[in-house]
């Protein structure tokens, strides 16, 4: 339902148009819908994913250490649900979307922030969430090599908090601004009694373009091809029912100070993901990317085997980076194995590349402080992800 004016208290089931990220922050201006009428091409493939599903079920075989499933996680009722939806959707398997349009391929991707938000709830902190829901989905279809057009949101509640909303909006324009894509539009639902005093929920669809023979699909990886890692700003937005549950279990509070870090417990947590447009497309501009990969859900194990042909595997030197301290405080305080926390975190990169030899040489010589690469492993002839 449209009204032809609007403020940020919008009306159950109102839709939000935007021109462009500068008007979108004024949040009293009059609404614009935005129409694209073209729907030429064919659709390539689809993808859905269940949110902090896709790892391999663990079970609770580490001596009493906290898993995913301790965690309410059920990890192999995703994976059949992936596996039932591929039968539909041949395509499937990819971190974006492709529909064929002209010479090019739009790509999209859709994502939430999962339980993150409760985090954000018992903080009170709704600044930064916002980034989070943007990066979901722009990191994933930069993988592609395609650039972020545009991004629309869902913004769903019981009650609607102007300031609150306001709040989170305006992360979801500065993730736009980092991504340098427009924010087109968006639905706020206002649900009573669906969610809890003070809770919302959120998702986010971006689309993006890459031309047909830049695209990056990872056919070309071979046996020797080099690994490079790009640094995660913490905990992203994945993992975050059992970062709860290690919480719970360690009796600690989001307000306790990290050790090594110099800020709460809380504080790491909600630092926002980080969204990889610019350094990543910088890189791809130079060419010779092969592959890459957005480290989730499922972290190294499930992500990674996403990019390259069947009959490959990868070789990482786990001393490659360094390990943010929120893993390492995760890892302890929920004795949870390192098999799980691989495959649960990112454990301190974000996104993977796949080069060759030169490549990776000219990537990293070129590497500095602020944007940091590590040569984390190569691929191999086999299956899987083994650390060494």
């Amino acid at each position: 339902m449209a009204t032809a004016s609007m403020t940020c208290a919008v009306a159950a089931g109102s839709s939000r148009g935007y021109r462009s990220i500068s008007e979108s922050i004024q949040l009293r201006g009059s609404e614009l819908r935005v129409a694209f009428v073209p729907r030429q091409g064919k659709a390539m493939a689809s993808v859905r994913k269940t949110r902090e599903c896709t790892a391999m079920a663990a079970g609770n075989a580490n001596g009493g250490g906290l898993t995913y499933k301790d965690a309410g996680v059920d990890i192999d009722a995703g994976t059949e649900l992936v596996r039932r939806i591929a039968k539909m959707t041949p395509g499937i398997g990819g971190f974006g979307g492709l529909y064929s349009f002209g010479d090019s391929f739009l790509v999209a991707g859709t994502d939430g922030v999962g339980t993150k938000l409760k985090l954000a709830f018992d903080m009170d902190k709704h600044d930064t969430i916002g980034i989070d829901l943007v990066a979901m989905s722009v990191n994933d279809i930069i993988t592609s090599g395609a650039t972020p057009m545009f991004f629309l949101d869902y913004f769903a509640t019981s009650h609607l908090d102007v300031d609150q909303a306001e709040q989170v909006i305006k992360g979801i324009v500065d993730g736009c601004k980092q991504s340098g894509c427009a924010l087109l539009g968006g639905e706020t639902a206002e649900m009573p009694g669906f969610y809890a005093p003070g809770e919302y929920d959120l998702s986010g669809f971006a689309v993006g373009s890459v031309k047909k023979d830049a695209l990056i699909d990872g056919k070309s990886i071979v046996a020797g091809d080099i690994l490079l890692g790009l640094p995660s700003s913490g905990v992203h937005s994945n993992g975050f029912s059992l970062a709860r549950k290690v919480l719970a279990k360690s009796g600690s509070s989001l307000h306790d100070e990290l050790p090594g870090a110099g800020i709460s417990i809380g504080e790491a947590l909600l630092v926002p993901t980080t969204i990889y447009v610019k350094q990543v497309l910088d890189l791809v501009a130079k060419g010779g990317i092969k592959g890459i990969a957005h480290i989730t859900g499922g972290g190294f194990t499930d992500n990674i085997p996403r990019v390259f042909p069947k009959g490959l595997g990868v070789e990482i030197d786990a001393g490659s980076w360094e390990v943010p301290p929120i893993f390492k405080w995760l890892q302890e305080q929920g004795g949870v194995d390192d098999a799980e926390m691989r495959r649960t975190f990112n454990m301190g990169i974000g996104m993977v590349l796949i080069v060759n030899e030169a490549v990776a040489e000219r990537i990293l010589s070129e590497a500095n402080p602020d944007a940091k690469v590590y040569r984390l492993g190569h691929i191999i002839e086999g299956e899987g992800v083994v650390f060494k």
